[in-house]
């Protein structure tokens, strides 16, 4: 089931919208507040976002933006009233896979965001099993039957380089100096918290294990299988 990231701000306009597509099989999470956007993003794993433009506080374009520099395996469309060129042509520079009035028909819109999803998600990117897990790297995502984790560029380039010394010792100045640049106290202390999420989100396996070995660094075993692609 495709998961649908809705940033809207009329309420009435948004539930139509909500039902309509979880109606026809999507799974849609709806929030009228730009605010909130990256934040849900990094609790779920989603396969697309439609954004309202005129939005209160933050516009739908300062918004594309930052899903574009900070989410760029998340395609975006505009859902919205406002129907001048311009504004059309500003939504379409910015990455938009699609710019869509408010006055379209919802088997419409439906059949817009279809063709969208099976484009994106016919591109073949390298995954990796590990054990229930399958990661995927470019789209910064961890996910079994059950679960779906929106990793971020860090937490990725972390479970990359467990991925590169598993069932081996991988020292903390190592990862320290390749992912932070620095290995001071402060530096240290981020890594620790990174790790702490990754076993988090591992946790549903038992047969995978980071193990820190004090003052030298840590012992992974990912229950990794050969590499997909």
């Amino acid at each position: 089931m495709y998961n649908i990231l809705l940033v809207e701000d009329d309420l009435d306009y948004g539930t139509v919208v909500k039902q309509y597509l979880e109606f026809s099989g999507f799974q849609v999470t709806w929030t009228p507040r730009a605010a909130e956007v990256n934040t849900l993003i990094i609790q779920q794993a989603f396969d697309l976002a439609i954004l309202d433009i005129m939005l209160p506080v933050k516009d739908g374009f300062t918004l594309a933006k930052e899903i574009h520099q900070n989410h760029p395996q998340i395609p975006f469309l505009f859902l919205t009233a406002k129907n001048q060129n311009i504004d059309r042509l500003l939504g379409l520079k910015l990455g938009a896979a699609d710019y869509i009035s408010k006055t379209c028909d919802p088997e419409e819109l439906k059949l817009r965001i279809d063709n969208i999803l099976r484009y994106t998600q016919t591109k073949t990117y390298q995954t990796y099993q590990l054990g229930i897990f399958t990661f995927t790297p470019n789209l910064l995502r961890l996910e079994h039957t059950k679960k779906k984790y929106q990793l971020t560029e860090r937490e990725r380039d972390l479970l990359l380089l467990f991925i590169q010394h598993d069932r081996s010792i991988l020292e903390r100045e190592v990862i320290l100096n390749q992912l932070w640049q620095s290995a001071d106290y402060f530096s240290g202390r981020s890594l620790d918290v990174f790790v702490t999420r990754l076993r988090k989100y591992l946790s549903d396996d038992d047969a995978i294990q980071i193990n820190s070995i004090r003052g030298v660094g840590f012992k992974v075993d990912l229950a990794r299988q050969t590499p997909q692609s």
